[in-house]
């Protein structure tokens, strides 16, 4: 029988783990140690993302973090952010990443926001648009000078 994955809320002490969850994931899409190197800083969890943000994971029956998704709320109160979003490599294509989705937009209508804007790796382009988003520019990378991301936007 395939293993399972259950949803909850991230918990400061899974704090290293979801780390390590972002940087394969982000790995896994083909980026090499130099590029990876450049990244670690802007995509090592943060204690106020877990305490501040509604962060989910996605974690096996035993305890294995497989996916996360943190959503942030802008200071007008009506619009939010997709700011992490990653699936464990040998997890991909096994509906982590919609069930996390799912869970995204249901907090997100709960809190009766209008939009989500997201900066997107380009490798995840695609999968957002699937879920909703559009495309609607470029933005800055926050951590790799001259790169720009996809700037996507969803209308709820």
């Amino acid at each position: 029988m395939p293993e399972t994955f259950t949803i909850r809320r991230a918990e400061l002490a899974d704090r290293d783990a979801l780390t390590d969850l972002c940087m394969r994931s982000k790995q896994s899409n083909g980026y090499d140690d130099a590029f990876m190197a450049m990244c670690a800083e802007e995509l090592a969890v943060r204690d106020s993302w877990i305490l501040d943000n509604d962060f989910w994971l996605a974690e096996t029956e035993t305890g294995a973090p497989v996916g996360c998704i943190r959503l942030s709320v802008a200071e007008d109160g009506v619009t939010g952010e997709l700011e992490t979003c990653f699936v464990d490599p040998d997890w991909q294509g096994r509906q982590v990443g919609r069930t996390l989705f799912e869970v995204f937009l249901l907090r997100s209508r709960e809190l009766n926001l209008t939009r989500i804007g997201l900066d997107a790796d380009p490798f995840a382009e695609p999968f957002y648009g699937h879920m909703g988003f559009q495309t609607i520019g470029r933005t800055p990378s926050g951590s790799i000078p001259g790169r720009s991301l996809p700037r996507m936007e969803l209308t709820l």
